[in-house]
């Protein structure tokens, strides 16, 4: 799911959504029957993404991880590399609804969450309901709205509501922010604080395709391709808010063994004592790693969380929640082989 980096050896894990020898990539395992239908279904939308997005299997996997674990995902990469089709792809295949929010300089809170409007007839004002009100909110280059913007999601993402004026609104469920940034244009950008950062379950680093994937694309665009008609290419729903829940529910029923418990507390731990590191992950950073570990699980087609499961969710899970010390760097160190380097040194057990 993470994005390798020249010069850098891989972290020890398996990649959800792109399949191993003993996982296939519907999402369970070798020998193991998918039975429950949440899971079909989810599997089928894995499939149905993949009619308009080519070569980001582990993207799409790690969209449906944050959807299960009730979690928000930050999707980086290079413009043209399908962050928003992928979100609308997914969105279309669950039958979710979704709304597209581009920030700008400009953008202010109330055009997020709502806004009070005077409404002359009745001269009363009235509540009117901003586009954070839906299922899967795509915050499109969240980084180039000012901090107020920025601050205004926080009460969305992490209490699942928006207070305006005194008064309280639930949003809808299910409910995410998939928000989505470039990592190599900083200009005119308000790089996200640490606090809203932490709010994010994961974040995923989308890579350019390969070159097969990459001839796949423009032979669907030479063949009348529209990314802005997902119907003309094939996407439909698969499966459903009832699904969703249904799998959510199964997810929560995923055991952990003490010993793997320990291992997660030992990997997050790692982070606060390493040299690169000037900010370590927090325990909210140890309870994402876990909810994303079963959650892959139970797509993985058990109801158990191995270390490999654990392993596989660190970099995404744990990646944003880190800070690298100044000296490392200017030295070139990347937060993904510091990561990968404390996964390969922390004691798995057995």
């Amino acid at each position: 799911m993470n994005q390798q980096y020249p010069h850098q050896p891989a972290p020890p894990a398996y990649q959800p959504g792109q399949g191993t020898a003993s996982h296939r990539t519907d999402g369970s395992d070798e020998g193991t029957t998918t039975t429950d239908p949440s899971r079909r279904a989810l599997a089928a939308v894995r499939h149905e993404v993949a009619k308009a997005v080519v070569g980001q299997d582990a993207a799409v996997t790690g969209l449906l991880i944050a959807l299960l674990a009730k979690g928000h995902v930050l999707l980086e990469g290079v413009p043209g590399v399908a962050k928003t089709l992928l979100v609308r792809s997914v969105s279309a295949a669950l039958s979710l609804d979704t709304k597209r929010v581009q920030f700008t300089p400009d953008l202010m809170p109330g055009d997020v969450t709502g806004s009070l409007i005077f409404e002359s007839r009745t001269a009363e004002f009235t509540f009117r309901e901003g586009p954070v009100f839906t299922n899967i909110l795509l915050a499109d280059e969240i980084n180039r709205t000012p901090p107020k913007t920025q601050a205004a999601l926080l009460e969305a993402m992490e209490e699942r509501q928006v207070s305006v004026d005194g008064v309280t609104r639930p949003l809808p469920e299910p409910f995410i922010v998939a928000a989505t940034q470039n990592p190599v244009e900083y200009e005119g950008t308000y790089p996200l604080p640490e606090a809203q950062l932490d709010r994010f379950l994961l974040k995923l680093t989308l890579p350019l395709p390969e070159r097969d994937d990459e001839i796949e694309v423009i032979r669907r665009h030479s063949a009348g391709f529209d990314p802005r008609d997902l119907n003309a290419a094939g996407v439909r729903a698969v499966a459903g808010e009832r699904d969703l829940a249904a799998a959510r529910h199964a997810v929560q029923q995923v055991g952990v063994a003490p010993e793997v418990l320990s291992y997660i507390v030992d990997v997050v731990r790692a982070t606060r004592s390493a040299p690169s590191f000037q900010l370590g992950v927090s325990p909210r950073g140890a309870t994402a790693l876990l909810n994303t570990s079963r959650a892959w699980a139970w797509l993985s087609g058990r109801d158990f969380v191995t270390p490999d499961d654990v392993k596989a969710l660190a970099m995404p899970a744990l990646r944003h929640r880190v800070a690298l010390r100044p000296e490392a760097q200017m030295d070139g160190v990347s937060v993904d082989s510091v990561l990968g380097n404390i996964l390969s040194t922390v004691p798995v057990p057995r």
